[in-house]
């Protein structure tokens, strides 16, 4: 294993020795007796740290290690400084720096092996952590990306088996997206909106209805009437939707994109079954009580089963499908977001007939 680089600067022939005889064995020691001799030592090589000096003739201590610090290729050099006043200004200006430590001379050599020897150890501490951490984070980041695979191709089984047409999660996307549009250009609901991450909500809502995984085929495809237990079945699928991506995001790192985007998708999942009037399901949830994601969803995915054909139900057209939501304004929908439909109506319209 190859030594530690260290430099040693002091003014006294003395120190330098004492200094080179404590380190040498443990470490590749060089000395210098002045900071100008130094900064020409550095251009050839540089050092693990460097041990300075405060009370040199020409340019003191502090001088040099202000002149190391502003040079990108010296900045990160750890400098223990090395005094043999008493001065408590002296050691205080000396953290005050930025200083790794500050050592009293004369030197006790087993001491000064003991305390260069713990800095080093702690950097590669510190070092072997971050590399940890990096590992950790692309470690976490596979595993996300792998479950975003899976849920996608979760999703894109439970269209099918829900007899919905192709493109139905990506066409709520865009439904979304649109109100959206128009709660950020009219100032809607801005203390909600403006501290969301617009792209992450965006993707988030592909989740809306994973809990349906839990619905049985029989119940899904069934081409008839529910029954009330079969509906009590469906109407569990928000707080299973919630539950499975509670499950997902206990593994992810806190604050990190993964996290913050299926904290959206929980709302999106949990609530687009939820009336204005407190109606719907599963909590019965009433007006402003419905958090955000959850009303707007409520429309887009109105909207789109509308437009879609069902085994069980005729396909509407698109200007059946607008007046269905306009009448459910104060009951089934917020009235400010049917408001925002309504202005936007046609951009829907042209999504549902894209061929996604």
């Amino acid at each position: 294993m190859l030594k530690r680089k260290v430099i040693i600067v002091d003014d006294s022939v003395t120190n330098l020795k004492v200094g080179l005889d404590a380190l040498k064995e443990s470490f590749q020691v060089s000395t210098v007796p002045s900071g100008e001799l130094l900064f020409s030592l550095l251009e050839k090589d540089l050092p693990d740290m460097i041990l300075l000096d405060i009370e040199m003739p020409k340019m003191n201590g502090f001088e040099v290690f202000k002149l190391l610090k502003v040079n990108p290729k010296t900045s990160s050099i750890p400098v223990v400084f090395m005094t043999s006043s008493d001065s408590t200004d002296y050691e205080k200006n000396s953290f005050d720096l930025g200083a790794a430590d500050y050592i009293h001379k004369p030197f006790f050599a087993p001491f000064l092996r003991k305390k260069i020897d713990m800095h080093f150890k702690i950097d590669q501490l510190s070092k072997e952590n971050l590399e940890y951490q990096e590992k950790l984070q692309n470690s976490q980041k596979s595993l996300a990306d792998l479950q975003m695979r899976l849920l996608k191709t979760v999703v894109e089984l439970i269209e099918r088996r829900d007899e919905v047409s192709s493109g139905h999660t990506e066409r709520t996307r865009k439904y979304v997206e649109v109100l959206l549009d128009v709660l950020q250009k009219n100032n809607i609901y801005t203390d909600i909106v403006a501290t969301w991450e617009k792209d992450l909500v965006l993707s988030s809502t592909m989740l809306y209805d994973l809990g349906k995984i839990s619905v049985g085929n029989a119940i899904l495809m069934k081409p008839d009437k529910l029954e009330a237990d079969e509906f009590s079945a469906v109407k569990k699928h928000p707080t299973m939707g919630v539950q499975i991506i509670d499950d997902i995001r206990a593994q992810l790192i806190e604050n990190s994109m993964e996290a913050n985007m299926l904290n959206y998708a929980k709302e999106f999942a949990g609530f687009h079954h939820e009336k204005w009037d407190g109606s719907g399901y599963p909590y019965g949830l009433k007006g402003y009580n419905i958090p955000l994601p959850g009303r707007l969803m409520a429309i887009a995915d109105v909207y789109d089963a509308l437009i879609s054909k069902r085994t069980y139900k005729k396909t509407y057209s698109h200007e059946e499908a607008a007046v269905i939501i306009s009448e459910g304004k104060g009951t089934h929908f917020d009235p400010t977001l049917v408001d925002a439909f309504i202005s936007v109506a046609d951009q829907f319209r042209k999504i549902a007939i894209q061929k996604l």
